[in-house]
């Protein structure tokens, strides 16, 4: 296995990618290969670690890319003129089979355009969606779309939901994944135009797509372990993310200036301290890794654009994960099994 990591994409790239990838490379079994201009890696390395890529680990390799695609710049421009991007050098190393998984932290958009264009969508699916996996009380959520389609129809969410339901039952043995649609109310009349039909949507073709639809959930209740999976439209998906880690960093840093208050807070604390650390565990994000992007024939993984060395390992540990697990292979096998044009959906939902 070959994990290609973008080793320019970033707000921190090329040092925490690098330093990520160093960190994962001795701790999984696939080979991770460094995308990017190589002579930067190999100084970065050298700098950091004293050593050569190959005296790291033989399974550390760097591919040559030349140009870099900035955050700022147009999607489908950048990859259509970027020819040598390490983004559009590790979409073609994926598409030809030269690795199993590619992981960027760059463009978002860019991401998307890249893993539709090159890559290509599974069949029967209007638009690829970033699955992100959050926290949940004595469980996990999955929330889908977290930042990729900010303008959908109801047939997006409708499929959102699908490939959601597939996902989880193939990768957390969940059988019948509880999967809600996120609005402001749970009555049926609640919300915008787009969430009304797609409730309507959901509701009339659940059961024939095998999709557990247990209604509209409010925010305050995703994270209950009630619900697997929360759907909605990608803008309020990625508001909805942010703010649940910015909630998140808050509540581990109020709860670490509460303990060291005062010497008698500190020595209240000590006996509490596995506790502490097992809810502060909890709450970081970092150790859920990346997103991935449902919908598209291989993995790719989206890291967090703030992502440090620390979410990069974790994300490639991840990463690995999902190729052993066949997730976007059994996503093509049972997708293509319920194509929705088989069901009566038309482009007009």
């Amino acid at each position: 296995m070959n994990i290609l990591l973008d080793a320019m994409g970033g707000d921190n790239a090329p040092n925490a990618n690098i330093k990520g990838a160093v960190r994962a490379v001795n701790k999984i079994k696939a080979e991770v290969t460094l995308i990017g201009k190589e002579e930067i890696i190999r100084s970065k390395i050298k700098e950091f670690f004293g050593k050569t890529p190959e005296e790291i680990s033989p399974r550390l390799k760097i591919k040559n890319a030349t140009e870099q695609i900035e955050m700022e710049e147009q999607p489908t421009v950048a990859i259509k003129h970027k020819k040598d991007s390490s983004m559009v050098v590790g979409f073609r190393m994926l598409k030809e089979g030269e690795g199993d998984v590619f992981i960027s932290a760059g463009n978002s958009g860019a991401l998307l355009a890249g893993a539709t264009l090159i890559v290509g969508r599974i069949k029967g699916i209007d638009r690829p969606a970033l699955a992100g996996i959050l926290p949940a009380y004595k469980s996990q959520l999955l929330l889908i779309d977290s930042g990729s389609n900010t303008n959908c129809k109801p047939i997006n969410l409708l499929q959102f939901a699908q490939m959601s339901t597939i996902y989880i039952r193939n990768t957390f043995g969940i059988e019948k994944p509880a999967i809600g649609l996120l609005n402001i109310g749970t009555e049926e009349t609640k919300g915008n135009e787009l969430v009304r039909e797609s409730y309507k949507l959901l509701k009339e073709k659940s059961e024939k797509l095998g999709i557990n639809f247990v209604g509209n959930v409010e925010g305050r209740d995703a994270f209950s372990g009630e619900i697997d999976a929360i759907v909605t439209d990608g803008f309020t998906g990625n508001v909805f993310l942010k703010t649940t880690e910015g909630l998140g960093k808050f509540v581990k840093r109020t709860l670490t200036e509460s303990l060291m208050h005062n010497i008698v807070s500190k020595i209240c604390t000590i006996p509490c301290l596995p506790a502490i650390n097992r809810f502060k565990k909890t709450m970081d994000y970092k150790s859920y890794g990346g997103a991935l992007f449902l919908g598209v024939k291989k993995p790719v993984v989206k890291a967090h654009g703030s992502s440090d060395e620390t979410l990069f390992e974790f994300t490639i540990k991840q990463a690995e994960k999902f190729v052993e697990n066949r997730a976007v292979d059994q996503m093509i096998e049972e997708f293509e099994k319920q194509n929705t044009r088989d069901i009566g959906i038309t482009e007009e939902n």
